[in-house]
């Protein structure tokens, strides 16, 4: 069963905070590890690579194996159905339509003093998109991760997957080329990481490294930040559903397993003021967790994790949203518009009974690379802005310098920075001799 919380409860504040601080993440301490690895991609490159790939994968890497050939992913088309392709093709169309409305404009303008102020988006150079690897890693994130890249404009793109005894899912590679990508690696884990962010003999470094990963691929990408961007650290997948009385239980129950079912760590959570929907919707879950494929974890995760939050109002539901932050949020009421007006922290935010979020995952158009664990107070999902970068542009005339440069010069010698003011000062004096 869920934690069932209700706000009338003396003790709700506390019941509350106790569920925001449940440990899901991978709690296993991988820092020392992930540093070794790292530091022996760096000192002995493709060898270390190819000696973790042997012993992590049972994969033998070589120079012949190290990416996919074209003959390879042509092979990878040709196990794909119709309908498979047919369905990536939609979900291709669709994320890069939304995607490209996000595409940053360019401005420049001349200030009152004369100055020539502005600023530029330039996409970054080249990135590296992970992907989990095996038979069960997931088309729609090569999508998400590659689609806004290439509408940014980025020159290079490469992907890395693990091919755990040699095995890959075919639509990964034909989703890799539908989005552009031009490079995919047979590698995975920390080291796959280290080779993207440091460079090997046969693997360029990037400038940016996406995607989802493991315990291990987290910590490397954290360790590595700095050397490179990344993306953000993704935890376990969650769900927050706000509903009145006027809903299909079955509807909710279903959404809330489809992220139960994600691994055990994953949070589903519904809010609602209506206690019989309550109860329906519990019922519903129980009844489908006799019968999902992923019974086992969905029922891991639900015991654990899941929770129905019972409220007066929706006015409380959309404060306790905004304390929870969740990835996706779904508002299943008569006016959800309204209701998501008032709330400010949400990854994705699902509007109406008809748009489950699983519609997110794969067709809606909007990116399903989310902050997770609350980090959607203080960040966004994966966009065409994470592959670009902001250039400011300045230049000043005579004039513009003659009726703000004392004022630099003064703040320069208020900070004991003699040579900042007096690279102002020196040309201020000649436009005055």
């Amino acid at each position: 069963m869920p934690h069932i919380l209700k706000t009338t409860d003396a003790d709700f504040e506390a019941q509350f905070q106790a569920l925001l601080g449940l440990k899901r993440e991978d709690s296993a301490d991988v820092n020392q590890a992930v540093a070794a690895i790292i530091a022996d991609v760096r000192t002995r490159g493709d060898a270390a690579v190819a000696e973790l790939t042997e012993k992590l994968d049972q994969f033998e890497l070589t120079p012949d194996t190290l990416t996919f050939s074209e003959e390879e992913i042509a092979g990878a088309e040709a196990q794909v159905s119709a309908e498979e392709r047919e369905a990536l093709e939609l979900a291709a169309e669709r994320i890069r339509a939304y995607h490209e409305k996000q595409l940053p404009q360019d401005a420049e303008w001349v200030d009152e003093t004369g100055a020539m102020l502005g600023w530029r988006w330039t996409p970054v150079s080249s990135a590296g998109l992970y992907v989990p690897g095996g038979l069960a890693s997931y088309p729609s994130s090569v999508l998400m991760n590659a689609i806004p890249a290439a509408v940014a404009g980025v020159d290079r793109l490469v992907m890395t997957v693990p091919t755990p005894r040699g095995e890959v899912n075919p639509l990964v590679l034909v989703a890799a080329k539908l989005a552009g990508v031009k490079t995919i690696y047979r590698m995975g884990g920390a080291q796959a990481v280290a080779a993207l962010a440091y460079g090997t003999d046969s693997i360029a470094p990037v400038d940016k490294i996406t995607g989802p990963g493991n315990a291990y691929v987290a910590a490397a990408k954290r360790q590595v930040f700095g050397q490179v961007g990344i993306d953000m650290i993704a935890g376990p997948s969650e769900v927050l559903i706000i509903a009145d009385k006027h809903n299909d239980p079955n509807f909710i129950a279903l959404d809330l397993l489809s992220q139960a079912e994600h691994d055990e760590s994953a949070q589903a959570i519904l809010i609602t003021n209506d206690a019989t929907l309550a109860d329906l919707v519990i019922e519903a879950v129980e009844a489908h967790l006799k019968v999902l494929t992923r019974r086992d974890i969905a029922r891991a995760s639900w015991d654990k994790n899941g929770a129905v939050i019972l409220v007066e109002n929706m006015g409380e539901a959309a404060a306790l949203a905004d304390d929870i932050a969740a990835e996706h949020l779904e508002i299943l009421v008569d006016n959800p518009a309204s209701l998501a007006g008032n709330i400010a922290h949400a990854g994705a935010i699902f509007l109406g009974a008809w748009t489950p979020e699983a519609i997110g995952d794969y067709v809606g158009g909007p990116n399903h690379v989310l902050p997770t664990a609350r980090s959607a107070r203080f960040s966004s999902g994966l966009s065409v802005l994470d592959f670009m970068k902001r250039s400011t542009i300045a230049q000043m005339t005579p004039a513009a310098l003659r009726a703000i440069g004392s004022a630099a010069a003064k703040l320069a010698e208020s900070e004991s920075l003699e040579a900042h003011g007096l690279s102002v000062l020196a040309r201020l004096d000649q436009l005055n001799s």
